[in-house]
């Protein structure tokens, strides 16, 4: 025979496989991902083991093989008291030491029945050396370990201890780090920049511990292709969701760590109080700044006070003069009206007839009202240097004057009515008898329901026009549109067309509640000059001292009329209960028209 020989040769070996992947994950975390790398290095620093290896007993006939994957396979082999601190060397040997004493064979020859294929519980062992010899499913199976705790302390629990609950808590779950020099929680003396270290990396921790052990189903059982995807799907889903839950539970037992940690409230105490004092000292300085400001500004204030004050100074005494000439200038015009007056009583008003006298004398009031000091001055010289004749003549030709400038301005305003009245006509369209024909009366009419039943009253413009064909006298039926279209135009006024239309309201209202014009024998005097108290208009604020005062002194109080005359300043008793009376009656009016548009509207529908 031929004995073969060949030179030895140097082979490089590659991880590939499932040894791959671990060899890049040991790369990229730069940690370690893989059991026997820790058990290689642990057994090589540690030489040769000459101590006796300590097993637990454990009750192996109660397992159920089928049930294998349910079991604590630490336990099985005898490692329940070392568990995942267990080296790969402790692990064969507990293996070795578990065949020598339960193979079947061994039992066999013992004399002891052995049951048939995978029944018997020698499979547990088996499948417990499986698990633990092989990295991977080893890391699997440490990550779901039975006897880990896995509670989290509650914020009562660590209330008065905070260190002595803590600590081993962190110490527990530190194991599940990737990361290598897990910081220690530490105690009060830590600093500040340990503890935010510390939660720095709890908050940001990065756990290996993964639940594959816990799949319902193996892929490698599926009959197809698509039948292990759909097992890998829902193995994938349960796992992510398990992992989901872990991280929940390391965030809970950091939060409640960070919220009892008794050196975050002293941190957080002392921040406090270095900010306030640092808001002290802010607060100090701006109060300097603004006492300097302020003092400057009080020093500005009093020299503009001191300006202001001479200005106003001489703008009182200017005020002073000014009024001075004017109560002069004031009572220099008395003067000559009363000159007037005088001189015309002197010379019997120029006539012997008594209705020539009244007249005349209404044309000098006239004269009075209109003319200027220069021109009053001008006309008693003229009627105190002159004859009677003379005076006359003089007196006339002024009083035509003035007549004249009366008649001129009259025929402007009314020539401005009747133009407003044509534009209203047109811009209205001349929609049938409502648009036209419209009197002073239904104008005064239609300004008092206006302002009767103001913007915001249900159906306005009805209601209006219902008012005004209940109280006009002309017969004519106005519509909505109508009352519209007027009131459109009467807004188109200006000023002066507004002013006669009131004042001709106001002539008639003095027509109907009697005004008597004075006597023709009558001389006048200062106690005409102003206005009667019994027909001056009611002013707002007037109005609502009445409403108030109405409040305040019901119908029962005693002496109503007198206490409500008081509280209104300017009006009597009289004038209050007058006024009261056209409210209720205005009132009234206005509750009957809104009530008889809501009977027709209730009518139609």
């Amino acid at each position: 025979s031929h004995a073969l020989t060949s030179a030895s040769t140097l082979c490089q070996v590659e991880p590939v496989g499932r040894w791959f992947e671990a060899f890049v994950k040991r790369r990229n975390r730069n940690a370690s991902a893989s059991f026997q790398e820790l058990e290689d290095k642990k057994e090589l620093s540690e030489g040769s083991e000459d101590e006796e290896l300590q097993l637990e007993e454990f009750s192996l006939k109660t397992l159920d093989p089928k049930d294998w994957k349910n079991q604590d396979h630490y336990a099985v082999l005898g490692l329940g008291h070392v568990r995942y601190k267990a080296t790969q060397r402790q692990i064969k040997a507990a293996h070795k030491a578990m065949v020598l004493k339960h193979h079947p064979d061994k039992r066999k020859a013992a004399g002891e029945p052995i049951k048939e294929g995978d029944n018997d519980y020698f499979t547990c062992i088996t499948k417990a050396y499986e698990m633990l010899s092989d990295p991977v499913k080893r890391r699997a199976f440490n990550s779901v370990d039975p006897t880990f705790d896995n509670s989290v302390p509650s914020k009562s629990e660590a209330k008065d201890n905070f260190f002595e609950v803590f600590s081993p808590v962190f110490e527990r779950n530190s194991r599940w780090s990737n990361k290598k020099n897990v910081p220690k929680l530490g105690d009060m003396n830590s600093s500040f920049e340990d503890v935010d270290a510390f939660y720095s990396f709890w908050y940001n921790f990065d756990s290996w511990r993964e639940f594959s052990y816990l799949d319902e189903e193996e892929k490698e059982k599926a009959e197809c292709r698509d039948e292990r995807r759909w097992i890998e799907k829902q193995n994938r889903a349960t796992r992510a969701q398990r992992k989901k839950e872990e991280m929940n539970r390391i965030r809970t037992l950091v939060d409640n760590a960070y919220s009892c940690d008794p050196r975050i409230k002293k941190f957080k105490e002392e921040e406090k109080a270095k900010k306030e004092a640092e808001k002290k000292a802010k607060a100090e300085a701006k109060r300097k700044e603004q006492e300097a400001k302020e003092k400057q500004r009080q020093a500005e204030l009093e020299a503009a006070r001191l300006a202001k004050e001479k200005e106003e100074e001489e703008v009182r005494q200017q005020a002073l003069l000014a009024k001075k000439e004017k109560d002069i200038q004031k009572k220099a015009i008395k003067k000559e009206r009363q000159k007037l007056r005088n001189s015309c009583k002197t010379w019997n008003h120029f006539s012997d007839n008594e209705a020539e006298r009244v007249k005349m004398m209404e044309e000098v009031e006239k004269l009075c009202d209109r003319l200027e000091l220069a021109s009053l001055q001008c006309l008693n010289e003229t009627l105190t240097s002159s004859t009677k004749e003379v005076g006359k003549a003089a007196l006339e030709k002024q009083i035509e004057e003035i007549n004249e400038q009366i008649r001129k301005e009259k025929e402007e305003a009314e020539a401005r009515m009747r133009q407003a009245s044509k534009n209203a006509e047109k811009s209205t369209g001349g929609s049938g008898n409502g648009s036209k024909n419209w009197s002073e009366d239904d104008l005064q009419l239609l300004i008092k329901a206006v302002n009767l039943f103001p913007a915001g009253t249900n159906s306005r413009w009805e209601v209006i026009a219902n008012y005004m064909n209940i109280h006009s006298s002309s017969g004519v039926k106005r519509t909505a549109k109508d009352v519209i279209g007027k009131a459109k135009s009467l807004q188109k006024l200006d000023p002066h067309q507004k002013d006669d239309i009131n004042k001709k309201a106001f002539d008639k209202f003095k027509k109907e509640h009697g005004v008597v014009p004075q006597a023709d024998n009558a001389t006048p005097s200062e106690r005409f000059e102003g206005p009667c108290t019994d027909f001056t208009p009611w002013t707002t604020e007037e109005q609502k001292l009445l409403e108030q005062a109405l409040k305040t002194y019901p119908v029962n109080t005693p002496e109503r009329w007198e206490k409500i005359a008081e509280a209104v300043p300017g009006r009597t008793k009289k004038d209050c209960m007058k006024r009261y009376k056209e409210l209720v009656e205005m009132v009234k009016a206005k509750k009957a028209a809104q009530e008889q548009v809501l009977n027709a509207s209730r009518a139609k529908k």
